[in-house]
């Protein structure tokens, strides 16, 4: 069976892998810092983004584009520094968590929909749009915690983990970014899909934090493959490397408030057979 090697740890919290430019970037919820590393562990700060990071995308001029999620805004990295390039406030009734960003520069930007740590009850969340000028809007409605996503190589489909609704959901894209066609690409059951990545089978990846484990699943929900994090969750996972076979994973023994205490989190990596595609 295929096992886990750690490359980086002493991370508080690791989330939104992307693989750009030869490395790994990823954010540090409680760090408040975007890094980099490469396969060699070597490991770089690129950001700080003080309302704590999340999901990461570039635009095509390759400017960094990544989510504040407790100000819920859509941040810039121009040369001069961080900007603001979108706020989602209007349309996200919590914390805003992971996106992808699509070949224009227009991103999907998942929520909570609800205090999570706060005892609120769970609640439906709008998935957000945001065009690459910035103009904000509602791209669908009633997700049950929109949370990791990817856009196959050729565009036209968005698939997008409902983390509390234990399923990964589809959408027909159109160029201008709208959806339509919903339904659901795979019912995952005792599944709890948090981030997202697809393959050059059509499959994807997902990380689940509740029961320790990737999973790599076909549309329709068949399961084709998964690997134990074993006492650690998997909160997100990335296709990526020189070929784009090594899955990594972001891993913590804990989330939320306790994670900035515990200071449990971990980059760890593994060979697959099939290699990654499609965006992010």
């Amino acid at each position: 069976m295929a096992k886990l090697e750690v490359l980086l740890e002493g991370l508080y919290f690791p989330e939104g892998p992307r693989w750009h430019d030869g490395r790994l970037w990823f954010s540090d919820f409680y760090a408040h810092e975007v890094v980099a590393v490469d396969e060699s562990g070597r490991r770089e700060s690129m950001v700080e983004v003080p309302n704590q990071p999340s999901g990461l995308g570039w635009r095509p001029d390759g400017r960094l584009l990544v989510v504040s999620m407790t100000d819920r805004k859509l941040m810039r990295l121009d040369p001069d520094g961080l900007k603001v390039h979108a706020d989602l406030g209007e349309f996200a009734a919590w914390h805003c968590n992971d996106m992808v960003v699509d070949a224009e520069g227009g991103a999907y930007v998942g929520n909570f929909g609800f205090n999570s740590h706060g005892g609120e009850e769970p609640r439906p969340a709008n998935l957000i749009r945001v065009d690459p000028n910035g103009t904000v809007s509602i791209a669908a409605t009633d997700l049950m915690f929109p949370n990791g996503a990817v856009i196959t190589p050729d565009g036209r489909t968005l698939i997008v983990a409902e983390t509390r609704g234990n399923r990964l959901s589809a959408w027909d894209r159109a160029p201008d970014g709208k959806l339509s066609n919903r339904r659901v690409f795979a019912d995952l059951g005792k599944g709890y899909p948090d981030g997202i990545c697809l393959d050059r089978e059509g499959a994807v990846w997902y990380a689940d934090p509740r029961n320790n484990e990737v999973v790599r699943v076909a549309e329709g929900g068949r399961v084709l493959n998964r690997i134990s994090t074993g006492d650690f969750g998997a909160f997100a996972c990335m296709l990526g490397g020189a070929d784009r076979k090594t899955l990594f994973v972001c891993t913590a023994k804990t989330s939320g408030p306790k994670a900035a205490e515990e200071r449990t989190g971990r980059i760890e990596q593994v060979g697959v057979e099939v290699a990654g595609a499609g965006l992010p």
